[in-house]
């Protein structure tokens, strides 16, 4: 029921024109921010404070715009069936292409580090549109309803999707020359390094630096950003390579730093952007 009520959501938005899209998804985020859970406000208004040293008022209004422009997002993700190779760079164009062109050339294949930044969907779409190469990573939603959609919607420009379980195959597309698109900006608990991020130490993804250092492959941190007439900027990064050593662990954390530092500048500068109402710094770090 739910997978049917997205497709025909979907179908009324394609037919919108882009202003009634944009009001729509400002209206839905309005709407929705009420819903959010207090203690999930606070938390984000909490980090938001102590990330860029503004008052209460000013965190909040940072959090509700980082919340609320999801209402956007939502209705740019009905609109993709209509994104075609011949219409996508009337939506999206490109900051620093040639990196990841670079980046491709020598053979190995891409990771391509980004975060929940700006419409993160888009920009899978956008590089998958251009002619990329890509392998999506995605979490497996528990709603099966909900990720078959999102599934079959990250596949319609010929994206390829495989889960964070498939280390296997991401391992295989890498070697296959594929971009490997990997989100490493949230927590993750035990299992991550901690590096310095805002000034406090959050457990952080490594996938990005073991999957390089195993493959010798050069790494792109790559954004996308939306700017005030409602298109979209691609910005790509040189590449960065893991400096291999006889210490894994300390190649594998100092990359997974750069990244983060890499990341980090990327909310400073647009901070209404990143996905604030998640817990960055849930875990806390081991004790000396």
């Amino acid at each position: 029921m739910q997978y049917h009520l997205l497709k025909i959501i979907s179908k009324i938005v394609c037919l919108l024109p882009y202003s009634t899209r944009a009001k729509l998804g400002d209206w839905l985020g309005e709407l929705c921010w009420p819903l959010v859970p207090q203690r999930r406000k606070t938390m984000a208004v909490n980090n938001v404070m102590q990330s860029f040293g503004l008052d209460e008022p000013a965190a909040l209004s940072l959090v509700k715009k980082s919340a609320t422009r999801f209402g956007r997002m939502f209705m740019e993700v009905m609109y993709f069936p209509k994104l075609n190779k011949g219409n996508i760079s009337k939506w999206v164009t490109f900051q620093g292409q040639e990196y990841l062109d670079q980046a491709l050339a020598y053979g190995r294949g891409v990771i391509l580090a980004t975060a929940h930044q700006g419409n993160w969907e888009l920009l899978g779409q956008t590089l998958t549109l251009s002619g990329y190469p890509v392998a999506g990573v995605a979490q497996k939603q528990t709603n099966a309803a909900m990720d078959r959609f999102f599934v079959e919607y990250r596949q319609l420009a010929g994206m390829h999707v495989t889960y964070k379980t498939g280390v296997r195959e991401m391992i295989n597309l890498l070697g296959q020359g594929w971009i490997i698109g990997l989100l490493m900006d949230q927590d993750a608990s035990d299992k991550g390094v901690f590096v310095d991020f805002f000034g406090r130490r959050a457990a952080t993804p490594a996938g990005s630096a073991v999957f390089a250092r195993m493959k010798e492959a050069p790494i792109v941190p790559t954004f996308i950003t939306e700017n005030g007439d409602g298109t979209h900027t691609v910005i790509i990064h040189p590449p960065l390579w893991v400096e291999k050593t006889k210490n894994r662990d300390e190649d594998i954390f100092l990359t997974t730093q750069k990244l983060t530092n890499i990341i980090e500048k990327t909310i400073r500068e647009y901070p209404q952007e990143w996905f604030w109402l998640h817990n960055r710094w849930k875990t806390p770090p081991p004790t000396k």
